[in-house]
């Protein structure tokens, strides 16, 4: 018998500021909690608004301890960084950065020819046996993320599994699952996820009903525990982001760009950021 995952919290995404003066629609940011293992944050950006003046992005700054998912929708983000790393992300590609022990990097976002700029970044804990790691990329293009499609669905799949269709990005602690869906009206969808692992949904167009209650448009949802996930549509389409990930169940010293395992490896990072040996 399937053990469909209810919803334990619906969360209404706050408007914050970051970097150079972006406006942010964040669900969740790292705390010592932790209540979301291994997920840190989720932001959901657009530089839409006329009234928000200039462009600003996020200069160069720093990473240690954690991965940090960008996907653009429209437009793209220019990113750089100290190991000599550049590139674009452009509409419907993906950065994995895994920063380890310590990278600077810059990401600066640019309008597309819609003139607009949307996406989403999401942060992954890194278990404390690899939070020292070297840091590393996994570059996704557009056209080499897979799409499974059927009786009107339609999932571009990043990272894990559905229907057979394997995503991209491998080789994650946290063994993630991160999916783009979209559903047609009058749809039924069922996504197995492994027992015990964290489980969010992140509804951004339209609505749909998720353990017997109606979402709008926008809210995050966590799950509670069980092996699948079920979303139904009624006479509007639904567009979200699910992921899932393994809880790693260790304390966390959350600190800004970094999160470690104790303030005393906080205490270290700053020291080495002050005397210039965080990069290596």
């Amino acid at each position: 018998m399937t053990n469909f995952r209810m919803i334990s919290q619906i969360i209404e995404p706050q408007y914050v500021i970051e970097g150079a003066g972006v406006l942010l629609r964040r669900s969740i940011a790292p705390h010592k909690s932790n209540l979301f293992d291994p997920f840190l944050l989720f932001d959901h950006f657009a530089f839409n608004d006329p009234i928000e003046g200039p462009i600003r992005g996020f200069p160069m700054h720093p990473h240690r301890g954690i991965e940090t998912v960008t996907y653009m929708l429209e437009g793209s983000t220019h990113h750089r960084d100290s190991l000599g790393n550049a590139g674009l992300i452009g509409p419907g590609d993906v950065q994995w950065m895994t920063s380890g022990r310590g990278i600077l990097h810059e990401e600066m976002p640019r309008r597309g020819e819609s003139g607009n700029i949307y996406g989403f970044q999401l942060w992954v804990n890194l278990p404390a046996r690899l939070k020292m790691t070297e840091p590393r990329y996994q570059e996704v293009n557009a056209e080499t993320i897979p799409t499974y499609e059927k009786d009107g669905i339609k999932i571009r799949v990043v990272a894990g599994q559905v229907g057979g269709v394997t995503g991209p990005v491998t080789e994650i602690a946290a063994s993630p699952l991160y999916l783009d869906v979209q559903l047609p009206p009058d749809t039924e969808f069922i996504q197995p996820i492994p027992g015990g692992h964290t489980a969010l949904a992140y509804v951004f167009e339209g609505e749909g009903v998720f353990d017997d209650k109606t979402i709008e448009a926008v809210k995050l949802i966590k799950f509670d525990d069980g092996d699948s996930i079920r979303v139904e549509t009624e006479n509007h389409p639904v567009r979200f982001m699910l992921m899932a990930g393994q809880p790693f169940k260790e304390p966390i010293a959350p600190y800004g760009p970094f999160v470690m395992n104790t303030m005393e490896e906080i205490q270290q990072t700053l020291i080495e950021l002050r005397n210039g040996t965080f990069i290596k």
